[in-house]
């Protein structure tokens, strides 16, 4: 597409474009040559860096990756909030929201929208490219969802590289990732897939194992064009009968999880008695499996209900849930309890 058809875009007002992919895998540095590419074409272009918005503190006060995204959440929301009153107002506010992020980063990172004569009285399109691992398909649908309500158009750039060059790459920054998140971010990294998530099909995949290509920069500043001539819509919403699907596929996810949980109970509580625990003692131990049980159904549905129940119009891979929640979490802790018998 040549230059002269990419400035004549019309539609949105904005575009929200999102980078996602493991740390390191070049996301900042595709956001820099397109930002530059953007300003020549009379774009106006921010990067929404995530890393730099969130707080310290809002993730590295526990080690574990899931800690991590439950604690991210609200930060995650408050940044959208932001783009948000952005791009309603076309001016800065001063957002409750952004008492949760940090507001230097913001302010600068959104300068170059308002000067020199704010937004307004200029309908050139807004640009914000959201760099940030966006590991679950959750996190990127929280910015479809606000494409959607504001009529703007959306696409997603998807940086596949490698965990080693990753790895490589994250030990020479001046504030690494700890190599055990990236390894866990690896493992659950759901990467966008068009064919199961209609709303992802505004999806270019990029290798950056090596070097970005111009002719891949060309690539990323054309799909943006067309999301920008192809707003979203917004759809009504139906919510009593979204709520009737979230507590039915949620009910689905608990009962096969409950099924599964008892089926390595009963392996567990056979192997205690091969090892000639006494009764006393599996009396004991079926309690604290049962009890572990409760507990982790508990937290299953109520995450089901917060974050897997966000894909309108699509099938849950209800197996694929349940298969994962048991397998790193009751599994877990259930062979810790049983340990604790066979040692004794």
């Amino acid at each position: 597409m040549a230059a002269a058809e990419l400035r004549k875009v019309v539609g949105a007002s904005a575009c929200l474009c999102v980078l996602c992919g493991l740390p390191a895998a070049g996301k900042s540095t595709l956001a820099c040559r397109i930002t530059s590419t953007a300003t020549e074409l009379g774009w106006r272009a921010a990067v929404v860096q995530y890393d730099e918005l969130i707080p310290d503190q809002a993730f590295h006060t526990k080690a574990e990756l899931e800690d991590m995204h439950t604690n991210w959440k609200f930060h995650r929301q408050a940044v959208l909030q932001c783009i948000d009153g952005l791009v309603e107002k076309r001016e800065m506010l001063d957002l409750p929201s952004c008492s949760l992020i940090n507001v230097a980063p913001w302010d600068q990172s959104t300068q170059a929208l308002l000067q020199p004569e704010g937004l307004k009285s200029d309908n050139r399109p807004l640009l914000f490219l959201l760099d940030d691992n966006f590991y679950y398909p959750s996190m990127r649908y929280e910015v479809y969802q606000l494409a959607r309500k504001r009529s703007l158009g959306f696409c997603q750039v998807y940086l596949q590289c490698d965990l080693e060059s990753c790895i490589s790459r994250n030990q020479g920054r001046s504030r690494p990732v700890p190599t055990s998140v990236l390894l866990e971010m690896d493992k659950r990294l759901q990467p966008p897939d068009p064919h199961k998530n209609l709303w992802e099909t505004q999806t270019l995949t990029l290798n950056t194992a090596g070097d970005v290509s111009q002719s891949d920069v060309q690539k990323v500043i054309e799909l943006i064009s067309s999301a920008i001539n192809n707003p979203l819509s917004p759809i009504e919403d139906n919510a009593e009968q979204k709520e009737v699907d979230r507590l039915k596929c949620a009910t689905s996810v608990v009962h096969q999880a409950d099924q599964a949980c008892r089926r390595l109970i009963s392996e567990a509580m056979m192997t205690a008695r091969d090892d000639h625990v006494p009764s006393e003692l599996l009396r004991s131990l079926a309690a604290q499996l049962n009890e572990a049980k409760t507990t982790f159904l508990h937290d299953l549905r109520k995450n089901v209900l917060q974050e897997v129940l966000f894909i309108q119009n699509e099938d849950i891979d209800v197996d694929r849930v349940v298969k994962r929640a048991v397998e790193s979490v009751f599994d877990q802790n259930k062979i810790k309890i049983l340990a604790t018998f066979l040692n004794n």
